[in-house]
């Protein structure tokens, strides 16, 4: 079997070195205490209970949905962003201060 549309090609020269954020949680979390507040609490009318995170210190829409998608996959929920505030879906308490600590987070 020939190699008919194959294209190979060396990729090795053509790497770029990745740059360092400039503004990462672990520089905001030592540079700035505040406190983050998580806690449970129940909506409408059938008591849907979801997981609240606030005051995580940081103004960057990117950063929090980056840390939204992690913190999503290690809880195994659904969630969203609101107003610079996590919103998980369940009661996610333990767990999400768990993955919070190993993030690097312990002003909780």
């Amino acid at each position: 079997m020939g190699k008919k549309n194959w294209i190979e090609f060396d990729n090795q020269g053509k790497k770029t070195e990745e740059k360092p954020k400039l503004d990462t949680f672990e520089q905001r979390s030592n540079e700035q205490r505040s406190k983050i507040n998580i806690s449970k609490q129940k909506k409408g009318k059938k008591g849907k209970t979801i997981t609240l995170i606030k005051g995580l210190g940081t103004e960057d829409e990117l950063l929090l949905k980056e840390l939204l998608k992690k913190i999503k996959v290690f809880c195994g929920t659904g969630g969203t962003l609101i107003d610079r505030n996590i919103q998980l879906q369940g009661d996610m308490v333990l767990k999400s201060i768990e993955f919070l600590r190993k993030e690097g987070f312990h002003n909780l």
